[in-house]
């Protein structure tokens, strides 16, 4: 029980997705993404990201630039359950990210478009749990009282922060084969930045006296654990892409492969103590050691109509091959497939400076109880957006967009709750809120 109890608080990849995409990929880079959902088949300068090889039909030539600043707001829940160890409490963990910058560039000369994109593409934020988890909570009293240490007879306290960040920078070509035609090839450079800093304490509350005779004075850390752990990683993605002008109809399709990447740690602190003796470390998070954290491959393909001048729809689908990335524990292999997104959007030109739009997302995993964890845990949802365009002048345009994600709960019930031989029930939720504004120049 000691065992199981300090491995499953130090294994902690806390994965923190507060942006729409994949399970580890952000999609809503800009304020157009928000106001409408729908963008893989965009001719706008959001398509440096979205619908590269559509920068080839972009209006004008020359250089265009947009900048891009949101807010991501997140809550992760856990309705816990465990009757036989006198657990029954509701745990909330925060995520937020208040500032998300984003930049898109295109210069566009001929047939040729040259374009670049910077953000934060993967992670999302800081997630806080200030009053424990399930697992820590149910490992300390299962443990403690197979010691006979009942679970009044000590005060428990944990935290535990963690952070993702995948920053991203993009460079690539389109080239304008027809009038129709055009393809896109060029890569991304990602950087992973993140950490964990965590503690728990569980202290005798008064003398505890001991089967064996022997008493604990109070006061006594019967458990301590503190983690200090930051880790950073480098990967490389190829992008390539085609867009078809069609008359009236767009379409766009994009093909993001698998990034290989593996996060180091740099471990200031990993210290474990039951009953005041030292443990040893555990692998996972000595300084130096290497965990997964692939990207998965993504497949874009969106078709985009103009019904009439003023009005057009976009209808899309995304692929992420999440069971083919590696992730920490292997936690891949527990998914039951990739992910699949259904997005549909439309926009209307009310006036020639002011247009609003709205659109739908709905995200399905491929979900398992072994996959879940009480420090990650992902649910299915559906995604709505909506928002403006305001033509500035005839160079400039505001986008601003919001966008809010509704989750199915996800209920796993387990025989053996977090290792302790007994029944219990966890319920996942999340809520996710995201505010964005963007100014998109041509020069």
């Amino acid at each position: 029980m000691r065992k199981n109890f300090l491995i499953s608080f130090l294994l902690l990849i806390v994965s923190i997705p507060t942006f729409a995409g994949g399970l580890l990929t952000n999609t809503n880079q800009h304020a157009a993404f928000l106001r409408m959902l729908s963008r893989g088949a965009t001719t706008e300068i959001d398509g440096a990201l979205s619908n590269p090889a559509g920068l080839a039909f972009l209006p004008n030539g020359g250089f265009h630039m947009a900048l891009s600043i949101q807010s991501a707001f997140q809550t992760r829940n856990i309705d816990a359950s465990c009757q036989d160890l006198g657990l029954n409490k509701y745990y909330e963990g925060k995520a937020s990210a208040p500032v998300i910058p984003s930049v898109f560039a295109a210069y566009k000369s001929g047939d040729w478009t040259l374009s670049g994109f910077f953000g934060i593409t993967g992670g999302g934020g800081k997630a806080s749990f200030d009053d424990g988890l399930p697992m820590f909570d149910a490992m300390v009293i299962g443990g403690l009282r197979k010691k006979g240490i009942p679970s009044n007879a000590y005060s428990l306290n944990s935290y535990m922060d963690g952070k993702q960040y995948i920053y991203s920078v993009q460079l690539g070509l389109t080239y304008k084969a027809t009038e129709w035609l055009s393809a896109f090839v060029g890569g991304r450079m990602n950087y992973f930045t993140g950490g964990y800093k965590g503690s728990l304490r569980a202290s005798a509350a008064a003398n505890l006296p001991l089967p064996t005779g022997a008493t604990i004075p109070a006061g006594t850390e019967l458990i301590g654990i503190d983690l200090d752990c930051s880790q950073t990683g480098w990967g490389f993605t190829p992008v390539i892409g085609l867009d078809a002008k069609l008359g009236k109809f767009n379409i766009g399709a994009k093909y993001e492969f698998k990034t290989n990447l593996n996060i180091e740690n740099s471990t200031k602190a990993n210290s474990l103590r039951m009953m005041g003796a030292a443990e040893s470390e555990l692998d996972a998070y000595k300084h130096g050691v290497n965990t997964p954290n692939d990207i998965p491959s993504l497949l874009s393909v969106a078709v985009a109509y103009e019904f009439l001048p003023v009005l057009r729809a976009s209808v899309e689908y995304h692929f992420y091959d999440d069971k083919n990335a590696g992730m920490a524990e292997g936690k891949q292999k527990f998914l039951t497939k990739g992910t699949n997104e259904y997005l549909a959007g439309i926009e209307w030109d009310v006036t020639k400076r002011l247009t609003v739009s709205c659109g739908a997302q709905i995200t399905d995993y491929g979900l398992s109880d072994n996959y879940q964890r009480d420090t990650s845990f992902s649910c299915d949802s559906y995604t709505l957006g909506l928002g403006a365009k305001l033509k500035l002048s005839e160079r400039a345009n505001l986008n601003v967009g919001y966008m809010w994600t509704n989750y199915d709960d996800y209920t796993m019930t387990t025989d053996n709750y977090n290792a302790t031989g007994l029944g219990g029930t966890n319920v996942y939720s999340r809520t996710n809120k995201v505010f964005g504004l963007s100014l998109d120049y041509r020069f």
